[in-house]
Formats: C-alpha cells, sequence, structure tokens
C-alpha cells in the first residue's frame, strides 16, 4: 500500500478505509510534526495539532478534490493549525495554576453574618407594630413609600417619619447589641 499515490490513497480514505489512512498519516506524520514543532516551539502542541490534522483530514477526506497536492493541503491545514493555536493564549502548566478562589464565604464570616442577621430580626421584632410592618414592607419586600402608605392606610410622608423613628430605635438597639461596652 505504500506504493499507492496520495490521491489513491485519499479515494480510499473516502469510502472508509482505515489501513489506507494509516499509510497516509505515516507517511506525513513526522514531517508534520517537524512543521509544527518548529512553529509552536512545544512537542506537545504540536502532537497536538497534528492529530487534530489527521482528524480532519479523516472527516473531510470525500470533501478533498485533487487540484493540489495531497501534501500541500495537508501542510496547510497544519500550518492554519498551528497559527490559530499562537493566537490563543497559551496554556499554563497545571503546577504553576492556582487553586481558583473559593467563591462562598468562609465559615467564620457566615457564623458573623448570621449573628448580624439574628440580631437585626431581634431588634426589628422589638419595634412598635405599625413602625416594624413599614421597616418589613418597604425594606424587605422592596415596596415603595406610596405602596406601604396604602397597605397602612397612612400618607407616604406617615411612611417616612415611622421608617425615620424605626432606624433611630433601630440604631440605639443595634448599637448597644453590637458594641457591648456601650
Amino acid at each position: 500500500m505504500d506504493g499507492a499515490s496520495d490521491e489513491e490513497l485519499m479515494a480510499r480514505i473516502s469510502r472508509g478505509d482505515e489501513q489506507a489512512f494509516r499509510s497516509l498519516a505515516s507517511r506525513y506524520v513526522p514531517r508534520a510534526l517537524g512543521l509544527a514543532r518548529r512553529v509552536l516551539g512545544s512537542e506537545t502542541d504540536a502532537e497536538e495539532i497534528v492529530q487534530e490534522a489527521l482528524l480532519r483530514v479523516w472527516l473531510n477526506a470525500a470533501r478533498w478534490r485533487p487540484a493540489a497536492a495531497f501534501r500541500t493541503w495537508f501542510y496547510r491545514i497544519v500550518l492554519n493549525l498551528c497559527l490559530n493555536r499562537k493566537r490563543r493564549a497559551p496554556f499554563a502548566p497545571l503546577a504553576e495554576i492556582a487553586e481558583p478562589a473559593d467563591p462562598t464565604p468562609n465559615a467564620a464570616h457566615r457564623m458573623e453574618r448570621d449573628e448580624t442577621d439574628r440580631l437585626v430580626a431581634a431588634a426589628i421584632a422589638e419595634l412598635p407594630d405599625r413602625q416594624r410592618v413599614a421597616v418589613v414592607l418597604t425594606y424587605q419586600e422592596g415596596m415603595s413609600n406610596a405602596e406601604t402608605a396604602a397597605v397602612l392606610g397612612t400618607t407616604a410622608s406617615g411612611i417616612e417619619t415611622l421608617l425615620v423613628r424605626a432606624r433611630r430605635a433601630l440604631r440605639r438597639a443595634l448599637g448597644s447589641m453590637l458594641d457591648p461596652q456601650e
């Protein structure tokens, strides 16, 4: 089979002949590896590129037309893949890559946040009913002052007054809860 021309081998490859593919690959892989290694400067990348080029030969064998020599077509595939690889950011060796930061808060931060949430909830629970409802509807449910006023049967300025009083009471309560020296 080594005596067959590239064109004959490609015709057989287009029909799924694996032996013809192996024969053609053995003919061109060493030189394609050399080309890719010289362009990329990396043995590993060169091997990947040549494997990808061979895969493309196998997949596109039926579409190949012998208008140009197979060698020219195959080297063009290898060269294009090399140039595409060079445009990408280089791969860093795994040993040089840092562990990704864990986006979740650590246990101490979570405990601190949970304790703060508990203290705020307790302070809100101690507010007079209308102030508590105004805080819950406005800040926790996201209602506007006008919407909260409609729920409570008052005016928007009445809600603003309730919120001012509630914030003042919360500052006093949370100031003493969060800073025991005061």
